[in-house]
């Protein structure tokens, strides 16, 4: 059957009674759509840094990236720069050795086609030599610390890039010029080595041509030559000290060969020098000073003639023959050759060390007078008449003295 429930009392609820039971009423549902939102707005947030992370990584990728690009690049211009650097002092070092020397020659010994070379290649070398410090002078690029943030970064990562590829321009610029340093000091050094040596090789015509140049002034040009030649290619400091003594060797010799001819001045000057040239053939490659007086051990007035020798073992020996004027004024009598003979007899010695006992006087002026006489000069001027002839044994022996 069907009950009728009673209608609510005035200020009730219907309970929904059914059967004499109690029903509980249903619970509200809840609103659907503010949940969706909810959700979404979650997942945005979520994507948004997601997103965030991802540009703020890759920012820093690309920077760590741009910053091993970076370093290598400014590293490696510093190695050039470092090399570049000692290049130009090289090249610096060098041009004042061959400016000095280019300031030293006076044109008596350096071959004109040498100096002119080596001046070319000074003047080229002063020019690589300035426009590579102007090359050095260029900063090479830095970086500070990393940046923290994302826009910040790809800022920095574009400087970078742009600023590696500075440094490597920077590293081609400093190769290149010092390279150019390089084949300039080389060039310069060639250059230099080639000068010297050719005043080298002209000091035995420049001696030739001054044989009335003192011994001593003709034995430091040899010496100077001789360092010059043992810098084998070299030009350094030692070469350009070297080179210096041979200018100035060559430069004493010139004055004291006008010194000498001055002292030969007068009547007999001509005479004189034909003395002198005979000497030297008798002995040749002994250096021999001449020395001219009035008297000369008590000789030289009327026809008597005076001659003194006197010679110094050294390398290379040399000896100092005085003649007094009347050896001159014979001249080219058998008398005046035959004592000139005698006196290189003496000198000659140098070349014939140990040929024969010179400790005692006797001796010494034996076989002077037995040199002359295996020389073909039988004159009693030869020595013979102020000494007595000699031994044959000692004219066999100076005949192995040339």
């Amino acid at each position: 059957m069907t009950a009728t429930a009673a209608p609510p009392p005035s200020g009730g609820h219907d309970l929904g009674t059914v059967f004499g039971s109690s029903v509980a009423p249903a619970s509200a549902p809840r609103p659907r759509g503010r949940r969706a939102g909810l959700i979404w707005t979650g997942v945005g947030i979520v994507v948004l840094a997601a997103a965030c992370t991802a540009v703020q990584v890759s920012a820093n990728l690309g920077y760590d990236d741009a910053l091993s690009g970076f370093e290598p690049a400014v590293d490696g211009a510093e190695d050039s720069g470092l090399v570049l650097d000692e290049e130009l002092a090289a090249l610096d070092g060098t041009l004042a050795v061959a400016s000095g020397i280019v300031e030293a020659d006076s044109g008596m010994l350096m071959d004109t086609a040498s100096k002119d070379a080596l001046v070319a290649a000074v003047e080229e070398a002063q020019t690589t030599m300035t426009d590579g410090a102007a090359v050095r002078e260029q900063e090479l690029p830095s970086t500070g610390d990393k940046p923290a943030w994302a826009w910040e970064l790809f800022g920095e990562t574009a400087q970078l890039n742009s600023e590696r590829d500075e440094a490597e321009a920077l590293d081609e610029d400093f190769d290149t010029a010092g390279e150019d340093a390089g084949k300039s000091s080389s060039a310069v050094s060639e250059a230099g080595a080639a000068a010297v040596a050719s005043a080298a090789d002209a000091a035995a015509g420049f001696e030739a041509a001054h044989i009335s140049a003192r011994n001593l002034d003709i034995i430091a040009l040899r010496s100077a030559a001789e360092r010059v030649q043992l810098s084998d290619g070299a030009l350094d400091e030692a070469a350009s000290a070297a080179y210096a003594d041979l200018e100035a060797a060559a430069s004493q010799m010139l004055v004291s060969e006008q010194a000498e001819l001055a002292e030969k001045s007068g009547p007999l000057y001509g005479a004189r020098l034909e003395v002198e040239e005979f000497a030297r053939s008798l002995a040749p490659g002994v250096l021999l000073d001449f020395d001219w007086s009035e008297l000369v051990n008590g000789y030289g007035y009327g026809d008597s003639m005076g001659g003194y020798a006197t010679w110094w073992y050294q390398d290379p020996g040399y000896a100092t023959i005085e003649l007094s004027d009347s050896v001159a004024a014979y001249w080219p009598g058998s008398r005046s050759q035959a004592l000139v003979a005698h006196e290189v007899g003496h000198a000659i010695s140098v070349k014939c060390d140990g040929m024969y006992d010179d400790s005692d006087q006797a001796n010494i002026e034996a076989w002077a007078t037995a040199w002359a006489i295996s020389m073909g000069f039988t004159d009693a001027a030869n020595g013979t008449s102020a000494y007595g002839a000699p031994p044959q044994s000692m004219i066999d022996a100076a005949a192995g003295c040339r």
